[in-house]
């Protein structure tokens, strides 16, 4: 079967809007944070354990995907960049790149994973349980990394291309698989097995499969938007490319979930209650963080396409708008979010110290979600201008310099948890500095263009 690409002298269209492009994204993670709240409530019924260790088991997954959270910055990048030019033969070249590298380094990050997951989990310092479930989460999740794999590239290219509407709709469908899983095989329904923490994380991993595979469908039957790319599309300037844009944003997630096992092992001093406390908290304000990733991602598509078009004014007037309208949506949100958060933790799990710690955790959050918003919308800005090493910097410098170093601090002075989770604040001025001081300044415009000539020199 022969696919036909777009030819790339066809006229461009018009760029979609930022909220064209962020309304999608927003509802397809506003409902994976619903998942996720109605995941924590089902789980929570367990015990505050149960919740620790899928926590637990979430962050060592997350943390391990750094890679793949690599090869798609570069995949952004690039595609985005490339649609933006109406080279979309080159776009369809580098999804296609992508998606095979991406699913060789899936495999080989699945083997630890599976051999060594208990020896992974018990980095955290928790008690002999919760690490026992968090180890049993993390190796049933991980026979579905290829199918991660596929929904983050394939999702990516699409979202590069300006179709944010596609990974959406394939994402309400991804979700009602999960819940319906999650609500079935936790506490055992309607004739399944009771598998607990287990259940959950087969849930997760079907639901991947599920979305794995209408991406597979979609792709290789010219359904969607990016083409298939050829046999040719495999070159090592393409791979070099890809790791020159990507590896910075690859380092700088291995650095966040470093931090952050970091800043979670100090947290874990304190009891299993205020762990689980920062799980429920997360969770719950994910609906906000959900919003900021929106924008971080009609950002860094428009910052990619308005410079392949050679607008880099269009660029620089699409992230200073899409900072703001995330900022006043996250505020928002945040706001509605603090004023029922003893309702909301309490719905959540019945467990009184967790409950409080949860609200104050939910109370210092809110008091930076302008600050979160610039680290959202401005770091995806300049990831789809391909200046992913200055975000690796702020993650640096933010995260583990300044939340672990405060919040080690706090812990060598005997201060209470509740100083562990303010570090949070710190953190998010630092880098809300740092990233508007770089997207001001303008450098990341010509960040890409000098890469490619170096390309192009070795190609030559």
């Amino acid at each position: 079967m022969s696919h036909v690409l777009p030819d790339v002298t066809e006229e461009v269209k018009p760029r979609p809007g930022i909220w064209e492009l962020a309304w999608p994204a927003i509802l397809s993670n506003l409902l994976f944070s619903v998942i996720g709240i109605v995941t924590i409530k089902i789980v929570g019924s367990l015990g505050a354990e149960a919740v620790a260790a899928v926590t637990t088991g979430h962050r060592i997954f997350w943390g391990l995907q750094a890679t793949l959270m690599a090869i798609s910055a570069g995949t952004t990048a690039l595609v985005a960049r490339s649609w933006g030019a109406g080279d979309h033969a080159e776009a369809a070249k580098v999804t296609r790149v992508s998606l095979w590298l991406s699913n060789a380094v899936a495999i080989v990050l699945m083997l630890p994973c599976i051999f060594f997951a208990y020896e992974i989990a018990s980095v955290f310092g928790l008690d002999e349980n919760p690490t026992r479930r968090a180890a049993d989460f993390i190796q049933y999740l991980s026979v579905f990394n290829i199918a991660f794999s596929i929904n983050m590239i394939l999702g990516a290219a699409l979202r590069a291309t300006g179709d944010t509407k596609t990974p959406l709709w394939i994402g309400v469908v991804t979700n009602i698989v999960n819940v319906v899983l999650v609500y079935l095989l936790v506490h055992g329904m309607s004739g399944f097995p009771a598998m607990g923490i287990v259940g959950a994380a087969i849930a997760n991993g079907v639901s991947f499969a599920v979305g794995g595979l209408i991406f597979l469908y979609l792709y290789y039957t010219n359904r969607m938007r990016v083409g298939v790319g050829g046999p040719n599309s495999l070159t090592r300037v393409r791979v070099r490319q890809l790791v020159h844009i990507g590896y910075p944003a690859g380092v700088e997630q291995f650095v966040f979930q470093i931090g952050f096992i970091a800043f979670l092992w100090l947290v874990a001093f304190f009891g299993t209650a205020p762990y689980a406390a920062y799980g429920v908290g997360v969770q719950i304000l994910s609906i906000s963080f959900v919003v900021g990733f929106g924008f971080s991602i009609a950002g860094s598509t428009l910052v990619g396409q308005h410079l392949g078009a050679g607008d880099p004014e269009g660029a620089v007037s699409s992230g200073w708008r899409a900072l703001a309208m995330a900022i006043g949506s996250m505020v928002a949100l945040s706001i509605v979010i603090a004023f029922f958060a003893n309702e909301i933790a309490r719905y959540l799990i019945d467990d009184d110290e967790v409950v409080r710690l949860t609200v104050v955790f939910i109370y210092i959050m809110a008091l930076v979600q302008p600050l979160m918003a610039v680290e959202f919308t401005l770091g995806g800005c300049l990831r789809g201008a391909g200046d992913t090493r200055f975000p690796l910097m702020t993650t640096m410098i933010g995260l583990c310099g300044v939340r672990v170093g405060l919040a080690a601090v706090f812990v060598l002075l005997d201060f209470s948890v509740e100083w562990i989770y303010a570090a949070l604040i710190g953190d998010y001025i630092v880098k809300a500095i740092m990233l508007l001081y770089r997207f001001h300044g303008g450098k990341w415009q010509h960040v890409f263009s000098d890469s490619e000539e170096k390309f192009a020199r070795l190609q030559s």
